[in-house]
């Protein structure tokens, strides 16, 4: 049995899972300044099981088991896989939260019994995890499916938190889509009210977010073959938006299909336990 856990900056929800099956263990607050708290914190729903997996929002490299993750400094640089074994007596697998909701996409969502999906995340800005033959793909450092970063917007050409300038990460998301009206209407709004005006007609920032994001994300699926893309985040909860997003997308892609391919997730909040669950029963067993 696998003790699963998806790690936020202020609750970490635990679950567990036997053959697919995953059973909620509750909630409890994260100890982010302190890991002897952080470590009894998790080994409070220990029972039975024998590994734990965890979704966190942070990038562990996979040759040093290092992790970078902004809101819980504790674990911060620290391989908190070695260390957590350590403290709970049980191995343990570290995995991004994209990586994480893709899988869970993957195993019981709209990817399900698909080879290749890549899990999209269009929040607050724009993420990315990767399946490739129903395993997570994690690159170099740590990552992998991160198609919001590197230098690919000219029209506006905006600091990205990366470091470079013109990543998609900066038009793609919510708040994307907010500097996009503010640069081409000189207009504060917020995301909702943008995509609410572009549904009764207005056209002058939602026909350069989809034409943006959707020629990135058509030269993605070519580059991976991906067969499936579920979208999670908040832009995800409006249907047409992904819609039209998909349409998008499939008239830019080589492979012609009319089958929807850009679709929304279908797992429920818990993705992030879901996942990591899926990940420790591949990898343990």
């Amino acid at each position: 049995m696998i003790l699963a856990f998806d790690i936020g900056g202020s609750r970490i929800k635990a679950a567990r899972s036997h053959n697919g099956q995953l059973t909620p263990l509750g909630e409890t607050a994260t100890p982010a300044d302190d890991f002897a708290a952080f470590a009894a914190a998790l080994a409070g729903f220990h029972s039975t099981e024998t590994a734990v997996a965890i979704s966190i929002t942070g990038v562990v490299d996979p040759t040093s088991g290092r992790i970078k993750v902004a809101n819980i400094p504790c674990l911060d640089t620290r391989n908190v896989s070695a260390d957590l074994q350590a403290a709970l007596g049980l191995p343990v697998l570290i995995l991004n939260d994209a990586d994480c909701f893709a899988m869970a996409e993957a195993t019981s969502g709209a990817g399900r019994n698909r080879r290749n999906v890549f899990g999209v995340i269009l929040g607050t800005g724009v993420g990315g995890g990767l399946i490739l033959n129903g395993q997570i793909v994690t690159g170099p450092g740590g990552y992998a499916g991160e198609w919001g970063h590197g230098p690919v917007v000219e029209n506006p050409a905006l600091p990205c938190g990366c470091g470079q300038i013109g990543c998609l990460d900066t038009v793609g998301g919510a708040r994307g889509i907010e500097r996009l009206h503010l640069h081409f209407t000189g207009q504060t709004a917020s995301a909702q009210a943008i995509i609410a005006a572009w549904r009764a007609g207005d056209q002058s920032t939602m026909p350069r977010w989809l034409d943006l994001v959707s020629g990135q994300l058509a030269m993605v699926v070519n580059l991976i073959g991906a067969e499936i893309v579920p979208v999670g985040g908040g832009l995800a909860n409006d249907t047409v938006l992904i819609a039209c997003l998909d349409q998008a997308v499939r008239a830019r892609i080589l492979r012609q299909t009319h089958a929807a391919l850009v679709v929304p997730a279908t797992v429920s909040a818990d993705a992030g336990l879901a996942g990591a669950a899926a990940a420790g029963e591949a990898r343990f067993g």
